[in-house]
C-alpha cells in the first residue's frame, strides 16, 4: 500500500510516444480519442484511479516497453468540445508482465511493482554525488544551444530529484533516451545518464546515434 493507495495487479495502459512520467512528478494530458475518454471514465470509478503511462516499443506497433510509470488522476476537467484535461501524479514505476484481454477499447496490463519499491517512499530520493552547479551550467548551455527557455529561479529552488526527473520529462530527448532514463533504478543513475546525454548533445553527436 502506498500513500493510501492499493497498487492493483492489473491497470489501464496509455501508450503515448515521447510522454514519460517520472517518479514524483506530474503529467498534464489532453484526452480526445474515444477509447481513452472511455479509459478515463472507467479509471475514475476505481479506488486507485491509476493509469499506466508506457512507451510503444521499437519492435512494432503492438509492442510495448517493459517498464512504465503509473499515475493517479488527481485533477480533471471537461472542455466544451468533449475533450478532457487530466493531471496524473506519479505513484510508482512498474514492470509489464503481460497484456490482459478484455472488452475495453484500451489496453490493460498485468504489472509488477516490486522492482521500483523506492518510488513509494514519501521522501525525495537523494544523490550524494550530484554536483548541482556543474549540472545547471551544462543544462544552460544545452538549452541555449537549442533556443529553449525555462524558469531558472524555480529550477534553482527545487530539490535534486524533482529537477532531474522534470528535465528528463521535459527536454526534447528521443523516446528511447527517455525510456532509458525511466528505467534507471536510482536517481544517481538517472542523473548520470542525463548528464551524459546533455554532454553528448553539446558535442554535436545527438544526430548520429542514440544512447541505449
Amino acid at each position: 500500500m502506498s500513500r493510501g493507495i492499493d497498487l492493483p495487479e492489473v491497470i489501464a495502459l496509455f501508450p503515448l510516444p515521447g510522454a514519460v512520467l517520472m517518479p514524483r512528478t506530474r503529467l498534464p494530458l489532453q484526452i480526445f480519442e474515444p477509447r481513452y475518454l472511455q479509459m478515463v471514465e472507467d479509471v475514475l470509478k476505481t479506488p486507485s484511479r491509476l493509469i499506466g503511462m508506457i512507451q510503444p516499443a521499437a519492435a512494432g506497433l503492438d509492442a510495448l516497453a517493459q517498464v512504465g510509470c503509473a499515475g493517479r488522476i488527481v485533477a480533471f476537467s471537461e472542455l466544451d468540445d468533449g475533450r478532457l484535461m487530466i493531471s496524473l501524479k506519479a505513484i510508482s514505476r512498474f514492470r509489464l508482465i503481460e497484456l490482459r484481454p478484455g472488452f475495453t477499447p484500451y489496453l490493460r496490463g498485468q504489472v509488477d511493482w516490486a522492482d521500483y519499491a523506492s518510488d513509494l517512499s514519501p521522501e525525495p530520493e537523494q544523490d550524494p554525488g550530484f554536483h548541482r552547479a556543474e549540472f545547471m551550467a551544462r543544462l544552460g548551455r544545452y538549452m541555449e544551444q537549442r533556443g529553449l527557455s525555462t524558469d531558472w529561479e524555480s529550477a534553482e529552488a527545487t530539490d535534486d530529484e524533482t529537477l532531474v526527473n522534470s528535465m528528463a520529462m521535459l527536454l526534447p530527448l528521443a523516446p528511447e533516451e527517455k525510456q532509458a532514463l525511466l528505467e534507471r533504478q536510482t536517481l544517481a543513475g538517472r542523473r548520470q545518464l542525463l548528464d551524459g546525454l546533455l554532454e553528448y548533445a553539446l558535442h554535436g553527436g545527438d544526430n548520429e546515434e542514440t544512447i541505449q
